[in-house]
């Protein structure tokens, strides 16, 4: 099947603090935040949303199409995503821009915190999708005009999409939130992520569950729960004996979601498939995969 990806395509710097970063936050203090924290690991990798999605959904045997940007750095970048299956063809390419940076700091609880510039995704223009045929579509965390651009011309195109607002969920305001919930065929989003969703929102679990047909709340080493108008699962997590780095395993999990949802699959099915894929990604440093075995 085809899926139309439209997210982020970046470099993630990785870093590693050994130690807790509560241990630098006082909660009484925080006007006056000024913290620096020890990164003892430290790698960089390929990454962003649409590429880390769009190269799981290759691995299972459909033919992403990405809907993103690259800076005058980022040839190489694709051009190894055309190896991988990826069509590239919507992917605007800037002269005038780096490709986007994520830099993504893990403490030894896996608390995460980033910061992302935007770089050529910044100043990108959303395509006309009107002659994509595309199975769903996912639009996931970038510039959030781009998001909702894409979602416009999902719902009038006729192509059923996800919406994973992701760590931009606080750049959109309720009215905008509310009209991409609805007609969407999922929404996606953390633990955290469903706590300021919520705030925004001033809506229950229930009540966005019916407005958006899914709600998909992951929640890391406790599993995923799957919301419907009229039920809720809880689907365990995938264990793994060896937790290296958990970047990335957000976006392999949204892939095995389309997977499922597109294809027909239970919800049980669709959420274990994307338990199982995001444990493959926390089994290695960066967040593509060389293959499912």
């Amino acid at each position: 099947m085809r899926f139309l990806v439209n997210g982020s395509i970046a470099f993630d710097i990785l870093l590693e603090h050994k130690g807790s970063f509560l241990s630098g936050i006082r909660a009484d203090a925080l006007q006056d935040l000024s913290v620096n924290y020890l990164a003892e690991g430290y790698r960089r990798h390929h990454g962003g949303t649409a590429a880390n999605i769009g190269w799981t959904l290759a691995l299972l045997g459909h033919t992403p199409v990405l809907a993103g940007a690259i800076g005058d750095d980022g040839q190489a970048y694709l051009a190894l995503l055309r190896e991988r299956g990826l069509d590239t063809s919507l992917v605007e390419r800037r002269s005038d821009a780096v490709t986007a940076t994520a830099i993504i700091a893990t403490d030894a609880s896996n608390r995460q915190m980033s910061f992302f510039h935007p770089g050529a995704d910044g100043c990108a223009i959303f395509p006309d999708i009107k002659d994509e045929e595309c199975a769903m579509a996912i639009m996931s965390p970038r510039n959030p005009s781009l998001i909702l651009e894409g979602i416009r011309q999902c719902k009038a195109y006729g192509i059923p999409y996800v919406f994973d607002p992701g760590q931009v969920v606080h750049a959109f305001t309720k009215e905008q939130l509310l009209d991409a919930m609805n007609g969407c065929r999922c929404l996606v989003v953390n633990a955290y992520e469903w706590t300021l969703l919520e705030k925004i929102l001033g809506m229950q679990e229930k009540r966005v569950a019916e407005l958006a047909s899914l709600l998909v709340i992951t929640e890391g080493e406790r599993g995923l729960r799957m919301m419907t108008p009229d039920k809720m699962l809880q689907i365990p997590p995938c264990m793994t004996s060896k937790m290296i780095n958990p970047t990335g395993a957000g976006d392999a999990l949204r892939a095995g979601l389309l997977h499922g949802l597109a294809s027909g699959w239970s919800l049980e099915d669709t959420g274990r498939l994307g338990a199982i894929l995001g444990c493959f990604v926390v089994e290695q440093e960066g967040t593509l995969l060389n293959a499912l075995d």
